[in-house]
Parts: structure tokens; sequence; C-alpha cells
């Protein structure tokens, strides 16, 4: 059956309020604090990404919920704005649109909070078999803020491939620490690609290795181990690693590639385009190390304005980077 579209893209959305960079501690007692940059801008995870995705030239579909709200169609008119079939993004009659703030500093690093709103009753019933059925690549995102979606991923996921479909999964941080030992064992089996940051790798392999001890040695254990114990799980495990570049393992060869120079305004959702990237360029058929290289590529060039979707590349504006680079696709 020919595919409807290249990319359904299931998981939250939502917009994001960002602010920093905040170079003091947060302080309460009614204190405010200033900062240079406010932004109010789409958010989500698996909507940077399926953004991201439609920005490189693929036909991408969204499935999701928000609520019945200004920002839930804040969230609808951002998707479709940027090119994301939005047929499928549910409206619940009773839960908001989730919300989330983050708060960079200086350094790099953010704290994000995040009002889950529509995201705990979020599950299959928002996902369209029909989608799940036509489109060439499947990828989920926030596995742990959407628990209904997550404990169906399995089952969704072994549809999509059924029809012929490659999967994927981002599951992003694990507010609860507890990195779901065993339970995403299930839906790493169906996943294609797992693409966690380097952090997120690390808390995922020491939560399989030993459920007791899971995310206690998120800072201690090698990240190339990391990724080759859970792709003995069954995904290729594609791991962001920031300014040291990224890797791939898919059980047997390890590759990597170097990040490339940038200055980045803001670094939220960087993550989530390269996801884009790296699935893009898969579906062109590019070699898994080209691939690599060039999802870095979008990565570093998202870190070019403030929020996640203002400077998501072009395929032109990464492979040119990249050539000035000396990697030429």
């Amino acid at each position: 059956m020919p595919h409807t579209f290249d990319l359904l893209v299931i998981g939250d959305a939502n917009p994001d309020i960002v602010l920093g960079p905040l170079d003091a501690p947060l302080a309460f007692g009614q204190r405010e604090q200033l900062v240079d940059t406010g932004l109010l801008t789409l958010g989500g995870s698996a909507a940077i990404m399926a953004c991201g995705a439609a920005r490189l030239g693929l036909k991408v579909a969204f499935a999701g919920r928000v609520g019945d709200d200004d920002a839930g169609r804040f969230v609808r008119t951002a998707l479709t704005a940027r090119g994301v079939n939005t047929d499928a993004l549910r409206v619940d009659p009773a839960l908001p649109t989730p919300l989330t703030v983050v708060v960079t500093r200086g350094d790099g690093d953010r704290t994000i909070l995040t009002s889950p709103g529509t995201l705990a009753a979020t599950g299959p019933d928002d996902v369209p078999e029909a989608l799940l059925t036509s489109s060439r690549h499947v990828h989920a995102a926030s596995y742990f803020l959407l628990p209904k979606l997550a404990d169906a991923l399995p089952e969704l996921l072994a549809m999509a491939r059924a029809h012929g479909a490659t999967t994927s999964l981002d599951t992003n941080d694990d507010p609860s620490g507890e990195w779901a030992p065993g339970r995403i064992d299930a839906t790493l089996a169906v996943t294609g690609f797992l693409l966690p940051n380097a952090q997120e790798a690390l808390a995922l392999a020491s939560a399989a290795a030993s459920p007791e001890a899971a995310g206690s040695s998120a800072a201690t254990g090698s990240l190339e181990a990391a990724a080759g114990a859970l792709a003995a799980l069954g995904p290729q495990v594609v791991v962001k690693n920031g300014a040291d570049g990224a890797l791939v393992h898919d059980g047997r060869t390890l590759l990597r590639a170097p990040s490339i120079p940038a200055r980045p305004r803001d670094t939220v959702g960087a993550g989530d385009s390269f996801d884009a990237g790296f699935i893009a360029a898969f579906l062109r058929g590019l070699s898994t190390a080209e691939a690599l290289a060039f999802a870095a590529a979008c990565g570093a060039l998202s870190t070019r304005a403030h929020g996640g979707t203002a400077a998501q590349p072009t395929w032109d504006e990464a492979r040119t980077a990249l050539a000035r680079n000396g990697k030429n696709l």
C-alpha cells in the first residue's frame, strides 16, 4: 500500500516559554529576577521534531492531544504554519493544553518546568490506525510524560512495522528518576532507532542493567557501553552528546560523528532537531554514518536562534554546513 506520509510523529505538543539566561540561582521569597530574553514558542519534543522534519522536506503528520483553549489553538496554528498535518491533533474538552517554562543559563544548562495538562490522558485512541499503516516512519517522543501512550507503544509500533514502516523513539527525561526498568523493554524491541542524549542513555542503561539502581549511575558509566547495552535490547542507539558530537551503536559496531562549530544562542530543542535530521537522512537512503553527521549538523544549526523551531535548517542549509566542515554528502 502506498504511503501517505513520510513521517508520523506521536507525542507531546505545547507552548514553551523560554526565559534566560539566568546566571544567578533561581530565587524564591517573591524576588523578581531579570533576564535578557523571553520567548513564547512551540514546544514539546514531538512537536519540535515534527517541525524539523517538515523543514527538511518530509511530509509529516502529527498525532496527540491538546486542550480546548488558547494554548491548544496556538499549538495547532504553529504546527500547521510549519507544514505539519494536524488532522490527528485531538482536542480534549476538559483538560488544558500542557505548558512548559524553560529557564536557561549562560553555560547552556537549563531547568524545565511542565504542567502536564492533556499529557496523562493522551493514549492509543489518539493515534489513528490509518496513519500508522500509511506512514513510512513512525517516531514517538517523551515516553515518560505520556504513560497511557507509553503502555500502548509496543502494539502501536508493531502495527506500523507490520505495514512496512520503520520506527524511532526519543524518551527524553524521566521526571520520576525511575527510567521504567523492565517496562520499556517491549517498546525497545519494536524500535528501530533509540535517540537519547548522553545523560538519558546512561540512565536508561543503568535501569536496564540494575532496576534497583535505576538512574543512580548516570554520571559514572561509559557512554559507549551504555549504548551497546541498550542496542542489545533491539534498537540501533543514536546518542546525542552536544559539543562532543554523536555516536551510534548497532550492537556490534560503534560509529562517531563530530559536532560542527556553533555559537549557540539557545540549545532548547537541539536534540529534537537532531532527531529530525537523522530520520530525514535515513529516509533519503543515506548511510548510518552520513545520517549521523547530518543529524549533528541539524542539531547545531538549530541553536542559532531562541526556541526550538526558529532556526531549524533546510536540507540544503545542513548540507552546506557539513561541506564547510569538510563533509560532503
